[in-house]
């Protein structure tokens, strides 16, 4: 049960909001109680930060698979992370809106833990770079962190655009985002 109120909470989240859907709203979909709301929940609150910690640790989980690759090179990993990020915001779009667009209504030691985890995945971003950079296979004039940052913030952003089925499949937005980042969109030879 826990799950399913989890799986309808997410559906009205994102029709809603978090703020205008309520706990009655919640309750009436599945056709329970507010008993069995609170059984499993201790406010409204508690299970959006479970919403929030179960899609940044699915996203932590992949990640770590890929950079654990030891037959990949770091542009790839770097290229993987990417299409990963993608595939998720496809894959578990309304999880992924609500992660990135519901945070703010989560407070305290919850909010701590989420940003924690968020953090330790713009980290291992940061690290792919930096060792990218160590095995000369980026380039080392460019701040890793920047990068990183830049990265993140063009993968992420794709909740709000990106449709299943619309003119690029998740591996092309992939591919030209990597692309992007790792041979820019200067022609060959000029530099800014």
């Amino acid at each position: 049960m826990k799950e399913k109120i989890m799986k309808h909470s997410i559906t009205l989240f994102e029709s809603k909001g978090f703020s205008e859907a309520s706990i009655r709203d919640i309750v009436n979909t599945l056709g329970v109680t507010k008993g069995t709301f609170y059984y499993y929940f201790s406010s409204k609150e508690e299970l959006l930060t479970q919403i929030q910690l179960q899609y940044i640790d699915y996203m932590l989980e992949e990640q770590q698979r890929i950079i654990e690759q030891p037959d990949r090179t770091w542009k790839e990993k770097l290229s993987g992370i990417i299409l990963m990020t993608i595939q998720a915001i496809e894959g578990r779009g309304s999880s992924a809106r609500i992660f990135f667009r519901e945070l703010l209504h989560i407070s305290g030691d919850s909010l701590a833990a989420i940003k924690q985890k968020r953090d330790r995945f713009r980290l291992n971003v940061q690290s792919v770079i930096e060792q990218g950079i160590e095995s000369g296979e980026f380039r080392d004039d460019l701040p890793p962190e920047m990068v990183a940052f830049s990265v993140l913030g063009a993968c992420n952003w794709c909740y709000t655009w990106f449709k299943k089925g619309g003119s690029l499949s998740d591996t092309e937005v992939a591919a030209v985002y990597t692309e992007m980042f790792l041979n820019g969109i200067n022609t060959i030879g000029n530099k800014c």
